[in-house]
């Protein structure tokens, strides 16, 4: 799903349950990268990395193409492989592109372990190489990085946050082991 770096990014937010999104996408109409309203200097950091500070500072607004609009809403409606349909592309190294695209590989309502995506990729011992893929994917939800979860089960880190995560995969019916209670911030 490489191509070529887009002359020029165009962003809309986007209405969901966990509160407002924020999609960048180029001239074309394919997404160019996904994240949560209140991460953007996350998702500005991976649009930098991908596509040079020029274009993450240039992005205008506009509103969002049907193309990417009307899955992402059927999606949060229930229909939980909407999602598949939204065209995407990024930037990235060969190996994250391979893991991104392997993410696309878990049906809805099921996990992989960091392990068990190394293995699918081919690479079965770099489990830390994907956990780093997996959290600079830049197009979260579509590429479903938030699939991917501890060899225990539990839940691990997500740039969105582990509620949306617990969120996202309970939306989906995907079983796990919520993560415990921080019981330091209980007390405060």
């Amino acid at each position: 799903m490489t191509r070529t770096p887009p002359d020029r990014l165009f962003q809309a937010d986007i209405p969901t349950p966990l509160g407002p999104a924020r999609i960048v996408f180029d001239g074309e109409g394919v997404l160019r990268a996904f994240d949560w309203e209140s991460h953007e200097a996350r998702m500005v950091r991976l649009l930098t990395r991908h596509y040079g500070p020029a274009a993450a500072a240039g992005v205008a607004e506009a509103p969002p193409p049907a193309a990417l609009a009307e899955p992402f809403a059927a999606y949060f409606a229930g229909q939980t492989d909407a999602l598949a349909k939204v065209p995407w592309a990024t930037g990235g190294t060969a190996f994250q592109q391979t893991v991104w695209r392997a993410l696309c590989e878990i049906p809805a309502g099921q996990t992989w372990s960091y392990g068990q995506l190394a293995a699918h990729v081919g690479a079965p011992k770099a489990v830390r190489a994907v956990g780093l893929a997996n959290g600079s994917n830049p197009v979260g939800l579509v590429a479903p990085c938030h699939r991917v979860i501890g060899a225990s089960g539990a839940l691990t880190g997500y740039g969105g946050g582990l509620d949306r995560k617990q969120w996202l995969l309970r939306h989906e019916g995907a079983s796990f082991r919520a993560p415990a209670p921080d019981l330091f911030s209980a007390a405060s």
